[in-house]
């Protein structure tokens, strides 16, 4: 499932966006949740999942820019797209990391092109997140708050900060390639986030959820110079 949010305080516009987003992802066969706000208050207020946030700059109340900063603020790191009938307001677009802008009134050929982009940089997943795909469902999830892999019969499953276990098909050495430095493996079958590492003893890696995660004695040594290696990194 791909989370997507529409800001913009013109329900015409807000309809617009949202047909043309669904359009696009019903062909790419993907899965979609929409959901739309009519202030950046409102926005602020949500505290479930985005993946995606199109969102409108010249609003009643709180703009989006202001809305952006709070949210970028809060660890927001999903894919933001600014609605704007001010071309010159892109340049303060880069503080909040924003994805691109879209021109009002928004031409189907130019949010096309905008998401045909934003679609392979979903599927690339970026340096900081990855991009779980479960049958027709797709999801983002930032690398730092994955704790822990384990795999399972043919089945992957993130431990994430919140508790959540994600689980999908993949084959643990393809995961283990689109992660980063700060993942060990350190057992055939668990990946760790030293990241998340809060000690080890005795062939047991302690995470700091409180779970506790094998070492075999193969990867001993090794997980012993990764460890002090990654601390003095620090």
């Amino acid at each position: 499932m791909i989370y997507i949010a529409i800001c913009d305080d013109e329900k015409h516009m807000s309809d617009h966006i949202r047909t043309m987003a669904s359009d696009f992802f019903r062909k790419k066969n993907r899965e979609i949740h929409l959901r739309t706000f009519t202030s950046g208050e409102e926005l602020l207020n949500y505290n479930g999942q985005i993946d995606i946030l199109f969102l409108d700059i010249q609003m009643k109340g709180m703009d989006g820019m202001e809305a952006a900063r709070k949210l970028r603020a809060s660890k927001f790191r999903g894919f933001l797209i600014f609605i704007t009938v001010l071309k010159e307001m892109v340049f303060s677009s880069f503080e909040v990391q924003a994805y691109d802008y879209l021109v009002k009134p928004v031409d189907e050929k130019q949010f096309e092109k905008t998401m045909e982009r934003l679609y392979v940089s979903m599927q690339n997943a970026g340096e900081d997140s990855l991009l779980v795909q479960k049958g027709y469902e797709g999801r983002i999830i930032p690398k730092d708050e994955i704790v822990f892999c384990e795999i399972i019969d043919r089945k992957i499953y993130l431990n994430l900060v919140s508790g959540e276990v994600v689980d999908y098909y993949e084959r643990i050495e393809h995961l283990e390639e689109k992660l980063d430095h700060h993942f060990f493996r350190c057992h055939r079958s668990y990946l760790i986030n030293l990241k998340h590492l809060k000690g080890y003893k005795n062939g047991t890696a302690y995470m700091d959820n409180g779970k506790e995660v094998p070492v075999s004695r193969l990867r001993n040594r090794e997980f012993s110079g990764v460890v002090l290696q990654y601390m003095k990194n620090m």
